[in-house]
């Protein structure tokens, strides 16, 4: 008697566990990865990356890259021993991150890039994001419709090496460039993304310039909110300012008059149709109609802020 209470004491523990086991695959983990939540953008791409693999029944696992393109890697190798069911990434620099990504592919874990495309890694199971040249063409159209006779331009570059900063200003030039000579860029730099260095290469351009420039167009909100702040601390005026991503802050200044236009690019929408890629492959081992899918950004001013995806956020 004693040993078959024993028996079933065990056998009952046996099914606990296989029913464990049973309940983590019914929840696979899912990386995913962003480059550095010291960005609002990548903030809001991280939550919805994460709201929807929560609510396709997976269980995410964060990775902040840190601006790191080594830490974002040591994140995916350590997902890769872990034994992640999947990753969906946006990765720091696309170059920098192909070697860990391909890792991951050799290990049979199924790979969505979101926002930043790897091109150079095969069998990436899609890519999802905007169209960066489009989005940098929306703002040159911008420009040109607002000063038909011509302008000047600083222009501020984001981070080298990342995909949507070489489109983005692809695009910008495709319009510029096409329009003729009377749209002149005086001065051009990177500013790698970052609010800070907005605002200080806006004031190191300004201060080199005979004349203050008719607009400021810049790769992201964050560079263009600190190159707002130059111009505010120099006293200047009727300067248009000209952002990319539709951050909440962007879009109240927009409405406010800080800034004149933003860029949608809907990254929201970018990182759920990822993770719905994603997860069908996961469960159920269905494979994209597109290997690429691409958003078309939109330029938002003070008369279409409705369209913004993080309208609902501003104060």
């Amino acid at each position: 008697m004693h040993r078959l209470i024993k028996s079933i004491a065990v056998a009952g523990s046996l099914a606990l566990v296989l029913n464990g086991a049973a309940m983590a695959q019914d929840k696979p983990e899912i990386l995913t990865s962003v480059p550095g939540l010291t960005f609002p953008f990548f903030v809001h791409m991280m939550n919805a990356m994460k709201t929807a693999v929560e609510a396709q029944g997976g269980t995410p696992i964060e990775s902040d890259g840190q601006v790191s393109s080594p830490k974002q890697t040591a994140d995916v190798e350590a997902a890769i021993a872990r034994g992640v069911k999947g990753i969906i990434i946006s990765p720091n620099e696309v170059d920098a991150m192909a070697p860990a990504i391909q890792q991951a592919i050799e290990a049979n874990i199924p790979v969505v890039t979101v926002d930043r495309r790897v091109a150079s890694v095969d069998g990436i199971l899609a890519h999802v994001g905007a169209d960066n040249v489009k989005g940098g063409e929306a703002q040159g159209n911008l420009i040109v419709q607002m000063f038909p006779q011509g302008a000047t331009i600083i222009n501020l570059q984001g981070q080298s090496g990342a995909s949507p900063a070489i489109d983005r200003n692809k695009g910008l030039h495709n319009v510029l460039d096409a329009a003729g000579d009377k749209y002149k860029i005086v001065f051009e730099q990177t500013a790698g993304f970052d609010r800070a260095k907005g605002l200080s290469v806006t004031e190191a351009a300004l201060s080199g310039l005979a004349e203050p420039p008719q607009v400021i167009v810049a790769a992201n909100d964050d560079m263009a909110l600190g190159a707002m702040e130059a111009v505010k601390g120099r006293g200047l005026t009727g300067i248009a300012i000209i952002g990319f991503d539709a951050l909440p802050e962007a879009l109240a200044q927009v409405r406010d008059g800080g800034l004149t236009a933003t860029i949608e690019q809907f990254p929201g929408k970018q990182s759920s149709t990822g993770v719905q890629i994603l997860m069908d492959f996961v469960k159920n081992g269905t494979k994209p109609a597109e290997q690429v899918t691409l958003l078309t950004p939109v330029a938002i001013t003070k008369d279409n802020l409705d369209v913004g995806e993080r309208l609902g956020e501003v104060k």
